[in-house]
């Protein structure tokens, strides 16, 4: 660990070197060099401010004792409750049925024919463990070829862009292709100006995975959130598929007092969707609040475990307060995002609907609507990250966080987060392509397998879209334990630019040079 300290951050004693990437270099796994020259930075005295500010002030690692925003919280708890109720119900009659029939493979066509069967269980079992093979690898990918992955997250999201585009015009999907012609010109010219900003980025990616690694609690706190939203996807796979076996005309049950319908179907599985986008969430937000107020959030403000000051067991300490005091300040920020994710597939549906039925104009609104609502949603998950790293930090409700969080943006200005725009472009489009080969996985199996219920493709889209959002899903999960350092030095930097001046001056520096109003303070209020 002393090797590390010395190495990960150049020499402190004023022989530091030149940013390698500066010298047309790429950081390499497993070897840190030097970031920057050292700079002298007058504004900041680092004894002085070191002596003058602790890492408790303002009751930071140390909040009150107290529930916040606890409405959110029984509404979280209630629904809950009531998705635990409604899979009790349907895998009773699951079970009781036998799940229809099917199997694996070609065996799958003995199966009822009437629904989804217990083939798409198993289907949906292996989407789910591809999802958490396609995670990891990606993960490691992200560590060993950081730049490339970047430069190639840019100008594989241009070519989809267009890609998409030429499809729609030479299909006749004129409201889509509208849509995305803006998409694809807007994406050439972010490339432009995103070039630029690359080097930094990845720098700020590869110190954080080097500080995960001198961490490993970091990687514990990500693979049992990405086990715990594993099993949420098992578990919210079988309930659907017993949802349709108990309720959709024509099944075994139907004749024992069961009421079934084709409304009673959408709506218990709007509810179900809807259930496991919002505990989704939860999870993946617990997760980022336990690394902030952890393993990151320790590192920048109390430095490296061998100097001592690093309390014990930080991460076991935020994940107490993320699960509890501040659960239902994550239920409310998730609960806005879910509410956002429902819009766009209702709106994504209408889309589809209208297409079918060549309703140009209905179908060009519901696209406009669709992205319009999507951008909301991407900004609204920026924002909100930055207002769990608040909350981990300091313990304050979700209204509060969001303010604070506010004040920073507009002290420090969004360009100066482009970079960790950057990083959670890279990593958003990892979770994209996972979900796509999931989906992929589904659509081909479905294909090959010939089920029963599936005889006309009448299941293929609901199936094939349940498999994007488990991949979807999973891979967010598991990036956010590399999201959450990215933002925790943001947040640390926006609020207390001194402690990474006095601890880590080589990376202060070459910050300061690159963006300047990065390491300007947010007044306390």
């Amino acid at each position: 660990m002393a090797d590390w300290n010395k190495d990960q951050w150049g020499v402190q004693q004023g022989q530091g070197n030149p940013p390698f990437y500066a010298l047309g270099g790429e950081p390499k796994p497993g070897h840190s060099q030097p970031y920057a020259q050292p700079v002298v930075q007058p504004q900041y005295d680092p004894q002085s401010s070191a002596n003058q500010r602790t890492p408790f002030e303002d009751g930071r690692f140390q909040p009150k004792k107290r529930v916040n925003d606890i409405f959110f919280l029984i509404l979280f708890i209630l629904q809950f409750t009531g998705f635990v109720a409604l899979s009790g119900i349907a895998l009773s009659g699951y079970v009781s049925n036998n799940g229809l029939g099917g199997g694996i493979g070609n065996g799958s066509q003995v199966g009822s024919s009437v629904t989804l069967n217990r083939h798409t269980a198993y289907l949906l079992l292996f989407v789910t463990a591809a999802a958490l093979v396609l995670s990891i690898a990606y993960l490691m990918l992200a560590r060993i070829f950081t730049r490339a992955l970047m430069h190639t997250t840019l100008v594989l999201s241009i070519i989809l862009n267009i890609a998409i585009c030429v499809y729609y015009w030479t299909t006749g999907y004129y409201s889509g292709a509208i849509i995305f012609t803006v998409i694809a010109l807007f994406s050439i010219f972010a490339y432009l100006g995103f070039r630029s900003r690359i080097p930094l980025a990845s720098l700020l990616l590869q110190v954080v995975i080097d500080v995960s690694r001198h961490h490993k609690n970091v990687y514990v706190v990500a693979f049992i959130a990405l086990i715990s939203q594993a099993a949420l996807s098992v578990w919210f796979s079988y309930t659907l598929i017993a949802i349709y076996t108990k309720w959709t005309p024509g099944n075994p049950s139907c004749g024992n007092g069961t009421s079934c319908s084709e409304s009673t179907v959408a709506g218990l599985i709007f509810y179900a969707v809807f259930s496991y986008l919002w505990t989704s969430q939860v999870i993946g937000n617990v997760a980022l609040a336990t690394l902030a107020g952890g393993a990151y959030g320790s590192w920048y403000y109390f430095g490296p475990r061998e100097q001592g000051q690093m309390p014990k067991h930080p991460t076991l300490s935020a994940f107490g307060r993320a699960s509890t005091l501040s659960l239902g300040s994550i239920a409310f920020g998730s609960l806005i995002v879910t509410i956002l994710e429902v819009v766009r597939l209702i709106l994504n549906a209408a889309r589809n609907n209208a297409n079918a039925q060549g309703s140009f104009v209905e179908a060009c609104l519901a696209c406009c609507a669709e992205f319009f609502v999507g951008c909301i949603e991407g900004l609204v998950k920026y924002f909100n990250r930055y207002a769990y790293i608040e909350i981990a930090l300091y313990g304050k409700p979700y209204i509060k966080a969001a303010k604070d969080t506010w004040t920073m943006f507009m002290d420090r200005g969004i360009d100066a987060l482009v970079n960790d725009s950057l990083v959670g472009m890279t990593l958003m489009w990892g979770a994209y392509v996972i979900g796509l080969l999931c989906s992929l996985f589904g659509y081909l199996y479905l294909r090959l397998t010939h089920p029963a219920y599936n005889a006309d493709g009448q299941y293929t889209a609901p199936v094939v879209l349940f498999a994007f959002l488990i991949g979807l899903q999973c891979s967010i999960t598991m990036s956010t334990a590399i999201e959450a350092g990215v933002s925790t030095i943001f947040v640390g930097l926006g609020e207390d630019p001194q402690v990474l001046a006095a601890r880590a001056p080589d990376l202060f520096g070459l910050i300061a040079l690159t963006y300047p109003r990065v390491v300007q303070g947010v007044p306390r209020v």
